[in-house]
């Protein structure tokens, strides 16, 4: 273990074996810092941070911040980070809201410099996340997606597995799996051809999401119509199925995640 001399570490914090704390860091209260992690100078854990084993914090970067949402009470949230990130300068990204809620971020991640992660994201595993994009809160980030820099995302939206979002653009709707997003508003312009292919996609697989790509988002198409049909010519493949299934759900505005998506409760027959 090497610590610098000018760091600030809580008594309540953990450390794991052979971690590195470089100086004017800042670990606060009830953080726990997984084995082999490096702190570069300046990163600030401010609290309630768990971050798993092998990840590498570098100049400058914040976790554990409190929420910037007008709801937020001062209850207790954490941030969650696993394992093997990388996390490059000046990130941000701020615990939940709610009662016990957690940002997420799962294993293997690279997070490039000023990426900002808001309160209550989900963030998968395998993705690239290019400088200063931006999460808003509830954001959703599925498996192996790459985010191009400069993207910014409405709360509530949802990044299907595998797709990818070019630089620049502005997403106020959810992004399918598979599929090459773009522009700003963002729209579907293809599948995600090499993705597709380094995961290990079948050829077959590739193919059928092309057609299925060629049916879905042509302009003036009955949505629910050609579902269906995809469905009926396409099924067979797992990756039509999931993408059929990630554009069937109810949705608000084109996020399904917004609660003004959900049925509202039937309110309670006065006795």
């Amino acid at each position: 273990m090497a610590i610098h001399p000018t760091a600030i570490i809580h008594p309540s914090a953990a450390l794991g074996s052979q971690v590195e704390i470089g100086p004017f860091c800042i670990i606060g209260p009830h953080v726990t810092v997984g084995e082999r992690c490096v702190l570069q100078g300046h990163v600030v854990l401010e609290r309630d941070v768990i971050l798993g084993a092998d990840c590498q914090l570098y100049f400058g970067a914040v976790l554990g911040g409190p929420p910037q949402d007008t709801k937020y009470e001062g209850e207790q949230t954490f941030v969650r980070v696993g394992e093997r990130n990388i996390i490059r300068e000046y990130v941000t990204i701020h615990r939940a809201t709610g009662e016990g809620q957690s940002t997420l971020v799962g294993d293997d991640n690279m997070i490039m410099a000023y990426c900002h992660l808001g309160h209550n994201v989900q963030m998968g595993s395998n993705i690239l996340m290019a400088n200063s994009a931006g999460l808003s809160g509830h954001v959703v980030l599925e498996d192996r997606v790459i985010i191009g820099g400069m993207v910014g995302f409405h709360q509530y939206v949802r990044v299907g597995r595998l797709a990818m979002v070019g630089g620049y653009s502005k997403l106020t709707q959810d992004a399918p799996p598979f599929m090459l997003v773009d522009g700003n508003p963002a729209r579907v312009i293809g599948t995600n051809f090499r993705g597709l292919r380094r995961a290990g996609v079948t050829p077959a697989g590739r193919d059928a999401l092309k057609q299925a790509y060629r049916m879905l988002f042509r302009e003036n198409v009955n949505r629910g119509r050609v579902l269906a049909a995809v469905g009926e010519q396409l099924g067979e493949y797992d990756e039509v199925k999931y993408l059929l299934d990630f554009l069937s759900k109810p949705s608000y505005a084109g996020r399904r995640l917004d609660p003004l998506a959900r049925p509202a409760q039937e309110p309670e027959e006065a006795e």
